[in-house]
């Protein structure tokens, strides 16, 4: 078995293809005894991935992206109940949006990377090489389904972290107190990624049918994430921070990463990054990829709803004028991020004139996200499903790139050694020239809190509301105002009248210690007894 086609789909049909049995209908799977050849490390490999699929949609469709909800850069998007209580911060144990269901499909990822560490390297008649990739693999899944969940449920107090369950736990211990603190799951994470690394090739010794699969550069920058967050709670992580970017900035040759720069004339490097062509560019780093009939659906079920009945896209998650005013005047990011009245987008073979007449707007904010429809303006069947139930498509869901590496070690830098300094200012000019604004960064927490914004919005995993809960802005954020935008169609004129700064909420309550962290899932506690809910809920 020499390739892995990253959709369960795909991987299955693979099997079937090679003669291999369905690993999902093995009855020993899990068990030393039911694997046996190279084609069950390849399914178990794959099984790791099983949050990529059509069965996973409100893990990698939603999923964590209602908690986004919560930041100041995006609402619900469309009259969805439950939606609104998390982003208000009333969600409750019991509620039933599907961002309950990624706690268990995370600690299913984590059961089944802790087998494929205990089991693979047992095994006879297996290449070296795949005992390394499928347990370097493993460790790398293991520390990203933690990291996936971990900011969300876990504190320094009064809850601690969330449990902890290695290849090595025993059955019995396996419902034993959450740790202490969420730091003992960043250093879990660290090692994890640390040691997954330590496994796995670089990216340029992968062939190109098993990209997807992570690699070193890729454990390196999620261990510098996860030392990020860990800063939170004791500044002497910014230290692994710039360490852990570092081994991704230095390195060198084919594995070079470095900003996409097409050198287009017209400077819409960062809007031609967001293009299917571009997945493995020199930026990637980490993403989930799908393709017309399997795979994560974030993309279109973020842009206008009822997509004009072109297509089906769901209108969820919409970006606030608050977002829009944040990017600098000459900033391209912003018009490659977010869609204004008035602009125009290819959608489906078509020119749509947002907000013209035939062209109505229903976001709740007035406004929708540009950032990842370039693969809309492509051929149904072909980059996308023809199925707007569906919504796989060819361009992959980017959990980690280099520019949110320049982001961190700036911070990092910032930390250390204090506003202005020079590697700081660098990096966030690196980041600066590509989006067209002057390189002139004066590397501030502040300046340094809005390129990550701007930068970022928008994007699966790296979170806005994490951010401003660990610089310790959330509270002040959030008693703000939020602002949208209204339109109207001006037949005389023929053009869209646009009204700015209405507003959309008078702000909202963010308790500090309590709002820190969400209410565990209800389901988590089914035959639990050490699990304990986290305070307030």
């Amino acid at each position: 078995m020499k390739k892995i086609i990253l959709t369960i789909s795909s991987i299955l049909g693979l099997l079937a293809f090679s003669g291999c049995a369905d690993f999902l209908d093995r009855p020993k799977y899990g068990r030393p005894e039911g694997w046996q050849t190279e084609a069950d490390v390849w399914g178990a490999i794959a099984s790791l991935y099983s949050n990529v699929s059509n069965d996973s949609e409100g893990v990698t469709g939603r999923g964590i992206m209602w908690f986004e909800c919560c930041s100041d850069n995006i609402t619900v998007g469309r009259t969805q109940d439950e939606a609104n209580q998390i982003r208000n911060f009333n969600m409750a144990p019991s509620n039933g949006r599907d961002a309950k269901d990624t706690w268990p499909a995370m600690y299913q990822i984590n059961a089944k990377a802790n087998n494929i560490i205990n089991v693979v390297p047992t095994m006879s008649d297996i290449s070296q090489e795949l005992k390394d990739l499928a347990v370097g693999t493993a460790y790398f899944w293991r520390g990203l389904a933690m990291l996936w969940i971990a900011p969300y449920y876990g504190d320094n107090g009064p809850n601690g972290g969330i449990p902890i369950i290695l290849h090595t736990t025993e059955p019995d211990d396996m419902d034993s107190p959450r740790p202490k603190s969420v730091i003992d799951n960043y250093d879990q994470i660290i090692s994890d990624m640390k040691t997954a690394a330590d496994y796995l090739p670089y990216f340029s010794e992968l062939p190109a049918e098993q990209y997807g699969l992570p690699h070193k550069a890729a454990c390196w920058a999620f261990a510098a994430r996860a030392a990020l967050y860990a800063s939170q709670w004791d500044k002497n992580y910014y230290k692994t921070v710039s360490e852990m970017c570092d081994k991704v900035m230095n390195l060198s040759g084919a594995d070079k990463r470095d900003l996409y720069d097409d050198n287009d004339p017209d400077n819409s490097a960062f809007a031609n990054l967001w293009t299917k062509e571009n997945n493995f560019s020199s930026e990637y780093l980490f993403s989930l990829l799908g393709n017309t009939v399997d795979g994560p659906k974030f993309h279109g079920m973020s842009f206008q709803m009822d997509g004009w009945a072109l297509y089906n896209t769901w209108g969820y998650y919409q970006p606030t004028y608050n977002l829009y005013k944040a990017f600098e005047e000459g900033d391209e990011r912003r018009d490659a991020t977010i869609l204004f009245p008035g602009q125009h987008i290819q959608f489906v073979n078509r020119d749509v004139w947002f907000g013209a007449e035939g062209w109505n707007i229903s976001s709740d904010t007035g406004i929708t996200f540009r950032k990842f429809m370039s693969i809309f303006a492509g051929t149904p069947g072909v980059d996308y499903s023809t199925n707007g139930n569906n919504q796989s498509n060819k361009l992959g869901m980017c959990l980690m790139r280099f520019a949110d590496v320049l982001l961190m070690k700036a911070e990092a830098m910032i930390a250390l050694n204090g506003e202005g300094d020079a590697t700081a200012k660098e990096c966030l000019n690196r980041i600066r020239k590509r989006a067209g604004l002057p390189e002139n960064s004066s590397a501030t927490w502040a300046q340094l809190k809005n390129e990550r914004r701007c930068e970022l919005a928008f994007e699966f995993m790296p979170s806005r509301h994490i951010d401003l809960i660990r610089w310790g802005d959330a509270q002040e954020v959030y008693a703000q105002p939020t602002y949208k935008v209204t339109s109207t169609w001006n037949a005389g004129t023929q053009t869209v009248d646009v009204t700015t700064d209405v507003i959309y909420d008078n702000g909202r309550t963010f308790d500090p210690v309590k709002n820190q962290v969400f209410p565990i899932p209800e389901a988590a506690f089914d035959g639990s007894v050490g699990l304990k809910q986290n305070q307030g809920y």
